[in-house]
């Protein structure tokens, strides 16, 4: 593309010394070239600062800060946004890894389509990054009580357009930050079109699987009832509908 508008990549970094210049190097092999990288650091204890300070000394397009205190992902993904300069916006955490042209695709269907909100399929690979053989794939065009009942948009597959969005910070109050953003922006009319293809490989940590589930349903509970306030009686319907379409991810 002749005309390359700015991508804003925003990637939080804690305690991820294992990971995350893997993460950086799937950015840097883009076919996309107009991008920013801001990394703000949630006060690692470990090496994760000084790997991505490494970087940033040699790539002029990785822009690194360290948040005064350790205060989540939230404010940390908020504190890069604010730095954020791209009309578009993508999000990638700091162990999952993009393929090589997600950006170049993605902001050409954007452009080609006047979307402000894409999402993709994406593949699980192992805490190794050998692949699980497993792939989530995309459900058709989400609006937003659609998304209530079925949160399959994956962080690190969409792209946003601020042009038609407006600023994005991640909602104060949110226990499940991501998907109380793409709740309050489908809220606003948008809709996430989907791009059937694998563009993002999340990686299944170990340790705690079993509590990080227990975690992710009660962080979508809360959601529904504290940041989109939804009755009790909805709330547990959109909740059901969800637990259902968790397990056919996961399984089929």
């Amino acid at each position: 593309m002749e005309n390359q508008p700015l991508v804003s990549i925003i990637m939080p970094s804690y305690n991820a010394e294992l990971f995350i210049a893997e993460s950086i190097e799937s950015v840097l092999h883009q076919t996309y070239k107009n991008w920013e990288l801001l990394i703000t650091d949630d006060q690692s204890s470990d090496r994760t600062p000084a790997i991505v300070q490494a970087f940033s000394e040699k790539e002029p397009r990785i822009k690194f800060a360290v948040a005064e205190q350790h205060s989540g992902i939230a404010a940390t993904r908020n504190k890069s946004l604010a730095r954020a300069k791209g009309r578009f916006v993508a999000f990638l955490d700091n162990d999952d890894l993009w393929v090589a042209d997600k950006l170049e695709k993605q902001v050409r269907f954007m452009l080609e389509n006047g979307h402000a909100f894409v999402y993709s399929a994406y593949e699980l690979m192992k805490e190794d990054g050998s692949l699980k053989g497993k792939t989530i794939k995309t459900a058709g065009v989400v609006n937003y009580n659609k998304y209530l009942k079925n949160t399959i948009i994956g962080s690190g597959t969409i792209m946003l357009d601020t042009q038609q969005t407006g600023s994005l910070l991640m909602p104060d109050n949110a226990t499940s930050d991501d998907m109380a953003l793409w709740c309050k922006i489908l809220k606003d009319g948008h809709r996430a079109y989907p791009m059937k293809e694998v563009l993002m490989k999340y990686r299944v940590r170990n340790n705690s699987a079993s509590a990080n589930k227990l975690k992710a349903a009660k962080d979508v509970w809360l959601v529904y009832r504290k940041q989109e306030k939804l009755s009790f009686l909805y709330a547990a319907f959109c909740f059901c509908c969800y637990a259902f379409n968790a397990v056919i991810k996961r399984f089929f």
